[in-house]
């Protein structure tokens, strides 16, 4: 029979598999963290115009409130405008 030294890979060959393995766990989460940021980058291309009247309405409300001044409303009010 051999015996178990010969049945083995040797000195040094666990550092390469621990390496790769270091390298692939680090790609594979690379991987699925590419995916999940690129999920959450999409945007509806359809715009719902009930939604865009309702965000109005509650800046005219805070504007009311005076939880806005009339340049934050100005501000708002032309971002939900571009977008639309």
């Amino acid at each position: 029979m051999y015996g178990w030294h010969s049945q083995t890979m040797g000195g040094e060959w666990w550092i390469v598999m621990f390496i790769g393995m270091v390298v692939f766990g680090g790609l594979f989460a690379v991987g699925i963290t590419s995916l999940l940021r690129h999920d959450q980058g999409r945007v509806p291309s359809v715009r719902n115009p009930q939604h865009d009247a309702a965000a109005i309405g509650i800046l005219k409300e805070r504007l009311a409130r005076g939880e806005l001044s009339e340049a934050d409303y100005a501000h708002r009010l032309n971002l939900l405008k571009e977008k639309s």
